[in-house]
């Protein structure tokens, strides 16, 4: 009896149904008070291999190699890597593992046109984008103005932006097919609104007279496009994204069946809004918010349920996308059933 006093006090105070569960499938409730035990994650950025030494002076730490994940290594979980010079000039990345492994499992290949329907908050459109390097193409779509805009920073700060396009969109209906880079830089159109009708470069300063044009294009083409709630909004893309010198109605075409089967993504990742109930990291931050909570704003069956749905949609517009023999990989941290 008296070794049992231990491991019941290491034991957070979860939800019955939730200590049932993982009872049943053979998981050990107490990691999730075993922080301190549980690394961190850093992803290198390629060609800075040699500069692990000095990034292991500046952090304090060592880097452990991630053996099965190339480019991964794991540190402490106390280690701060904010406010380093090597995360402020781009040399690392904070990722964790499951992340990459959801990316890497892509098995992405030169010349790929990578799908990521739920791109926020940008560390793996950043490793998608690493991977491909110079060719193919990357999209990154999100609903979220503010989390898309943090991928945007992300893909801006690395210098990783130049064949991607984000789209700020409902992942259950986006439907617009990759575009093949293109390398000449065309000057803008403009019709007989004084409307730009095709793409310059992009820039994050706009003019009172780009966004009053920009306006004026809205209200113009939006019986061409669908309604106004689903449609796309182009919010970043790169000078070889393909983007540029596209006429606006090209770019927002919307596709059917029979050509994305031909022409669709060679790669598609969903790594889906979900409970996060399977990442410990997540379930141990309510030990501030206070265990009680955890049920009514994880757990509860019908935000589970309307969870499940979603992430169906998600992964079914995936599919839709997929060019016939590429790969789709769907993710979520999550382990409960609904």
């Amino acid at each position: 009896m008296a070794d049992s006093t231990p491991e019941q006090s290491s034991t957070p105070p979860l939800p019955r149904a939730f200590l049932d569960f993982l009872e049943e499938n053979g998981i050990d409730p107490s990691i999730y008070v075993k922080g301190d035990t549980i690394p961190r994650y850093i992803r290198l950025k390629p060609g800075c291999e040699n500069l692990v030494p000095g990034i292991e002076a500046e952090l304090a730490c060592e880097l452990e190699r991630v053996d099965w994940l190339p480019g991964f290594y794991a540190v402490p979980p106390q280690i701060k890597i904010a406010s380093s010079e090597a995360y402020k000039s781009g040399k690392i990345y904070g990722m964790d593992a499951a992340s990459g492994a959801a990316v890497l499992a892509l098995d992405v290949s030169e010349g790929d046109h990578v799908l990521d329907l739920c791109a926020a908050p940008g560390a793996k459109l950043c490793m998608l984008s690493d991977l491909l390097g110079n060719s193919g193409s990357l999209t990154g779509v999100d609903v979220s103005r503010d989390r898309l805009a943090a991928c945007r920073t992300m893909l801006l700060k690395y210098t990783l932006g130049d064949r991607c396009r984000l789209f700020i969109a409902d992942g259950t209906s986006f439907s617009l097919l990759p575009l093949r880079p293109s390398m000449n830089v065309k000057s803008c159109v403009i019709n007989g609104d004084g409307v730009a009708s095709t793409f310059g470069e992009w820039t994050s300063k706009r003019s009172y007279k780009d966004r009053k044009n920009a306006s004026k294009l809205k209200n113009s083409i939006g019986s061409q496009l669908a309604l106004a709630t689903s449609e796309p909004e182009l919010f970043f893309y790169g000078k070889n994204s393909g983007v540029v010198g596209l006429q606006r109605t090209e770019l927002f075409s919307v596709a059917d069946n029979a050509e994305a089967s031909n022409l669709g993504y060679d790669k598609v990742l969903v790594d889906a809004e979900c409970t996060h109930d399977g990442s410990i990291k997540h379930i141990q931050k309510f030990e501030h918010w206070g265990w009680k909570t955890l049920d009514h704003r994880v757990l509860d069956a019908k935000r589970t349920n309307s969870l499940m749905h979603l992430q169906l949609q998600l992964l079914t517009n995936g599919f839709k996308l997929l060019k016939a023999g590429g790969t789709l990989v769907y993710s979520t941290c999550r382990i409960t059933r609904g």
